[in-house]
Formats: structure tokens, sequence, C-alpha cells
């Protein structure tokens, strides 16, 4: 009984402890709970302004050579001298002479038929001589009738005289042949290839090298539907007095700079592109190597550039930064009640700076210039308008998101 007692005692006194716990434990006072409301984001806002614009279209295209030609002998014939400009990246003007195949051949065919002409010139005296003796014998012996062509000598002086001409046309052949040893190129130029080198042989026909013309380039410009119905052009569009051409501005990043050209746009193709669907505008620069060349930097044949074509009527739009546009047709608006909302718009243009809209928002309304995180629609904000002070502010933070 005793062993009983001494095993009970413990446990009832445990048992008496964890119940007066609990009984504290539901009569303590409970703490008072803070639930703190969410604080607004500020935000920088610009205001959307109404302006009557003239909306350019964007596009990309390769910058190539107007006229592009191989350059083919047209007689045979060993080379024994190559221009130092006829190489790869050489320039050259009109009528410099980039090969010379030797000409000695063509030299004695022209000595031959400067002789064969003096032949004939004899010849044709000779016969000339025999026509006037037979027409005076004609009229001193012969005194009735009618004399034949041939009593006169007539015929022998045509053959004669069609002989001279051919000796002479051989001649002017042999000329031109002679001529085209020294091989020549009608415009200003540069050499893209050459495939020849002194002491070969080559055949007439053969190619012996490419060159282009550096006086205009092209920039074949490819056009969604809309950007043709944007710019106001039809399908086979040539410029003319009537129908000027519009202004086309190419830039492209070279050695770590913006360079940028101004070009026209001369004409559209005749037909749709049938594995785009697209239409191609061709636009000209003229002297890209020279005066049109930026800052020393030409448009050089196979440069890949970006292209903005000017518009040629006005509209009305809404104006706003272009940062103000997230994603790729979103802008945040910040309502009457200082909420945002995150409306589509119709966007009709974008430039490094701006951001031209049709629809989605209203003259005079708020959006958001500034990077937001975690945005959605009726997140309330703080809207600061963007000024001179702020603007940095402002810009440093968008820049700093990216």
């Amino acid at each position: 009984m005793r062993k009983i007692l001494k095993v009970a005692a413990p446990i009832a006194v445990l048992v008496a402890g964890v119940a007066a716990f609990q009984i504290l434990d539901a009569t303590k006072p409970q703490p008072e709970k803070n639930e703190d409301k969410p604080r607004p984001t500020s935000l920088y806002v610009d205001e959307v302004r109404s302006e009557t614009v003239t909306v350019g279209v964007k596009t990309q295209g390769e910058v190539s050579a107007k006229t592009q030609i191989d350059l083919i002998p047209q007689v045979s014939g060993r080379i024994v001298k190559v221009s130092d400009a006829f190489a790869a990246g050489g320039t050259f003007r009109p009528g410099d002479v980039l090969v010379q195949i030797d000409p000695a051949d063509y030299e004695l065919a022209v000595t031959r038929a400067r002789a064969r002409i003096a032949e004939a010139r004899v010849k044709l005296d000779q016969e000339l001589a025999d026509a006037e003796i037979k027409q005076k014998q004609w009229k001193d012996w012969v005194k009735d009738g009618e004399p034949t062509p041939l009593a006169l000598n007539k015929p022998q002086v045509a053959e004669a005289e069609a002989k001279l001409r051919a000796a002479e046309a051989d001649l002017a052949e042999a000329q031109l042949a002679l001529s085209r040893t020294r091989i020549t190129v009608p415009f200003n130029g540069r050499v893209v290839a050459r495939n020849i080198g002194v002491g070969q042989v080559v055949n007439a026909g053969t190619s012996i090298g490419r060159v282009f013309a550096t006086d205009v380039v092209e920039i074949k410009l490819p056009l969604t539907d809309s950007q043709i119905a944007e710019l106001g052009l039809p399908i086979g569009f040539n410029a003319n007095t009537n129908n000027p051409a519009p202004v086309v501005t190419l830039s492209a990043t070279l050695g770590g700079r913006q360079h940028v050209w101004e070009g026209s746009l001369v004409r559209t193709l005749a037909d749709v592109d049938k594995d785009t669907r697209l239409i191609y505008a061709v636009a000209e620069v003229q002297d890209p190597y020279g005066k049109s060349a930026d800052m020393g930097m030409p448009l050089a044949v196979g440069l890949f550039v970006n292209a903005e074509i000017a518009g040629t009527s006005s509209r009305a739009a809404l104006v706003m930064p272009r940062v103000a546009l997230r994603g790729e047709d979103k802008v945040y608006v910040i309502n009457k009640d200082d909420k945002l909302e995150i409306r589509p718009v119709e966007i009709v243009s974008t430039s490094v700076d701006t951001l031209l809209v049709s629809e989605g928002v209203a003259a005079g309304e708020r959006v958001v210039v500034s990077p937001v995180h975690s945005a959605f629609d009726g997140m309330h904000v703080v809207p600061i308008i963007r000024t001179v002070e702020n603007e940095s502010a402002a810009e440093s933070a968008t820049v700093a998101s990216r």
C-alpha cells in the first residue's frame, strides 16, 4: 500500500500543475492586433497629348550596288599588266586601264588591214581610170546607141569600191579588237574580286573579276500592306515630278558610333513577294562613298541598315513618352481615383523617345513613365507629375529597371 502511495503522489502533483497552467492561459488577456494598411506606391506620370503628326514607317534592308558587273574580256590573250587598283577593295575612275592583254597579235592585224586598204585603193584607182578610157572610146568610136554598164567598166568600179569598204571595215574591226586589249570600265567604282594575274592566258567571255559603281547604291526595303497604306504609295510607284520621292533616313552602328545617311524612295516593285507576302520598295542614295558619307563613313555595299521612310500625310495621334509602353501594346493609366489601370493601346508609331497611339487612352490622362513591379488593376498609387527637376531621376530609375 505504501508503494502505491509513493507512485501516485507525484502523478497527482503533475496533473494538478497542468490543470493550473491551462486555467491561467485561458484567462490571460489577449494582445491587441494592429493591421497596417499597405502604403501606396509613388510613380512618375506624364500627361497624354493630342497632336497632328506626320507618321513615318520603319523597316530594314541591305545596301547593294545599283550597278555591279562581272569584268569579262572581249578578246583572248596573255595578260601583261594588271593595275594596282584592280584588287579587292580598290577604287578606279572611268577609263582607267585595269588589265592589259598582250596587244602584239592585234597590232599585226591592224597592219595587215591597212595594207589591204592600200591594195583596194590602188585597184579602185585602176578601175576608175579604165572606166574613163572606155567612156572616151565609146564617144569617139561608137556614136550610135547606148553603151552597156560593162562597156563603161561600171561593174568593175563598183566591185573595187566594195572591196575598199570591206578593207576599211576590216581595219576598224582590227582597231576595235586592239582597243579591247585595254580593259576599262565607264564609271567610278570599286573592285569586289579579282580572278587573274600577270602572265595568265584568258579567253574572251571568261570572268576575270567583279566590280561595282559607286555613284548610286540601292536599299531594298520590305513593307507590309499597312505600311504601304500609311505611306500612301501604290504598288508599282515610280518617283517623278508629279510624285516626289519620299525621304528615307538610314542608320547603322559602325565602330561604336551611330551613323546616319539620307536617301529617297524612288520606286516600289510591281509584285508581291509570294513567300513573305511583303511589298518591296527601293531607296537610293547618291554618291554614298563621297558627299553622302556621314563623318567620312560611307554607306558601304553589304551594310545592313535601319530605315525610316517619311510620311506624306498628317494625322491626329495621342503622344506620350516611349517609356510609357509596357510589353508590346499596353500602358499604365492612373485614373481620377489615383488607381492604376492596365490598358491595351493601338500603336501608330514608336521612336526612341516618343510613342504615338490612336486608341486606348485620351488626351489629358496620366500614364506611368517610371518602372512598376507587380502592377495590377486597381493598384493604389501616388502620382508624381514629371518635371525638369525630377525627369532625370525618372529616367535613371527606368534605365536601372532594364
